[in-house]
């Protein structure tokens, strides 16, 4: 099954969750991540002995730290990650002389592991978007058609069941297209993944009408390389980067660290200068609407 940061390969069996508003002092536990959900658990339960053994209702304490009571039961139960001031602050609170502050570097290495499996995943919390895809469309911008007919190459080929799931699960990741607050996408394809017919005419056809539809979008910029350009720093493989509220980002390239997520400064760095060359030397939105639409014509 695939994990590449863009989804547009073979397989696509990573769901979005809404992760995009912080609630307050916490943050959303990724689904799936069974081993950061048995840290956050465990974090959580020491926070709830530490009010118990100071016999403080979970009320008392929010009061004293700043926060409403449903947010201390929530991170005590294990449903939400707290962030490092609110391990202060209870730590203060509960008089555990830094042994609940110690705490900030486990909750940390949760909420941003050093090497993210996937970036799909984390897709949900993101506001700022930048993708370059070579081959085909990113899987957010793909038709249900055109990702079933993508998919269908896969060797060995998948169960019919295994497909329609696959097909499924990369669809209803573009519903963070339509979330509010909306974030911002800045897509750049080359200019063949328009001209492969995936799929037979009629299916790219509707395909490229889709992409004309999504560039309409206020939020989303959709930009074409042209294959006349040989020289750019994306030749060397698709790239992607993800931003988040708090500043953070997450970010991977084919080329780079074995084709692995990453959320290494330095290299996140390296790629958005890329991504900014390839943005400054593809078709502006509005000329790459007018390319998209003459493709359209020609088929």
């Amino acid at each position: 099954m695939d994990t590449t940061v863009n989804g547009s390969g073979n397989a696509g069996t990573s769901e979005r969750w809404d992760a995009a508003k912080p609630e307050g002092p916490t943050w959303n536990l990724a689904p799936g991540d069974d081993s950061g959900e048995a840290i956050v658990v465990m974090v959580g339960r020491q926070l709830k002995a530490w009010r118990e053994t100071k016999a403080m209702r979970a009320a008392e304490l929010g009061r004293l730290i700043g926060y409403g009571e449903d947010i201390v039961r929530k991170i005590e139960r294990g449903a939400r990650i707290p962030r490092p001031e609110y391990l202060d602050k209870a730590d203060a609170a509960l008089g555990a002389n830094g042994l609940i502050a110690a705490m900030k570097q486990d909750v940390l290495a949760v909420r941003y592991p050093k090497r993210p499996r996937t970036l799909s995943k984390l897709e949900g919390q993101a506001v700022d978007f930048r993708m370059y895809t070579i081959f085909c469309l990113h899987g957010l911008l793909q038709t249900e058609e055109y990702a079933r007919a993508l998919m269908s190459t896969h060797r060995p080929l998948y169960r019919q069941e295994e497909l329609e799931r696959y097909v499924a699960i990369r669809i209803g990741r573009q519903r963070v297209l339509h979330r509010l607050p909306a974030p911002e996408f800045s897509f750049v394809m080359e200019e063949w993944a328009l001209r492969r017919q995936i799929g037979g005419r009629a299916v790219m056809a509707r395909q490229l009408e889709h992409l004309l539809e999504v560039g309409d979008m206020p939020n989303v910029e959709i930009q074409v390389m042209p294959t006349a350009n040989a020289r750019h720093p994306g030749l060397s493989g698709s790239l992607a980067i993800l931003k988040f509220p708090d500043g953070s980002a997450a970010g991977r390239s084919e080329d780079l660290n074995g084709s692995r997520p990453t959320t290494d400064p330095k290299m996140l760095r390296l790629l958005e200068l890329r991504h900014g060359i390839i943005r400054g030397q593809a078709l502006t939105p509005a000329e790459s609407r007018d390319f998209i639409q003459e493709v359209l014509q020609e088929g």
